[in-house]
C-alpha cells in the first residue's frame, strides 16, 4: 500500500443541498468533464434524505429521474466503501426535513504528481481547508 498511498492526490468532500429534494441535474456533465479530463477521480458519490421525521435514507441513483437532461447511469457504483451510515447522518444534521443531499468524495488528480513529490522529499500535510466563496468576494471587496 505504500506506493499507492505516495502517488494518491489530495481527497476533499463536498454536500450539496437539494432544497425540497429539487435536483435538476444541471451539475453532472460538469462532474463527468472533471473526471474525463482526469482532473478528479470520484471515489464516493452518495445521495441522501432526510425525510419529514427527520429520519436519513440512502436514494439509490437509479431512483433519481433528474430532469432527464443527464444520464445519472454514468455513477452507478461510484463507492470505494469510506462512507458510512455515520458520515450520512452527519452530512444531514444540516439539512432540513424533506431536502436532499448529493456526498461527493473525490481524489485531487491534477495535485497527485505535486502530493508525491513531496511526500518523496519528505513533506507532510499538516493543515487544509477551504475559504468559502462568499468570504473571498468579502475580502475582495473590504480590499
Amino acid at each position: 500500500m505504500g506506493d499507492a498511498v505516495n502517488e494518491i492526490g489530495p481527497i476533499d468532500y463536498l454536500v450539496v443541498e437539494f432544497p425540497g429534494s429539487h435536483m435538476t441535474g444541471e451539475g453532472l456533465p460538469l462532474l463527468v468533464d472533471l473526471v474525463d479530463r482526469g482532473i478528479i477521480r470520484i471515489m464516493d458519490l452518495v445521495f441522501i434524505k432526510k425525510e419529514l421525521d427527520g429520519s436519513v435514507v440512502a436514494v439509490e441513483i437509479a431512483d433519481l429521474t433528474g430532469d432527464g437532461k443527464a444520464d445519472l447511469a454514468v455513477f452507478e457504483g461510484a463507492s470505494s466503501g469510506m462512507l458510512g451510515q455515520d458520515d450520512m447522518e452527519e452530512a444531514a444534521a444540516v439539512l432540513q426535513p424533506g431536502d436532499s443531499a448529493g456526498i461527493l468524495v473525490y481524489e485531487n488528480l491534477w495535485a497527485a504528481p505535486l502530493a508525491a513529490a513531496l511526500r518523496r522529499g519528505g513533506a507532510q500535510l499538516v493543515a487544509g481547508g477551504r475559504i468559502p466563496a462568499e468570504a473571498v468576494l468579502a475580502a475582495l471587496d473590504a480590499a
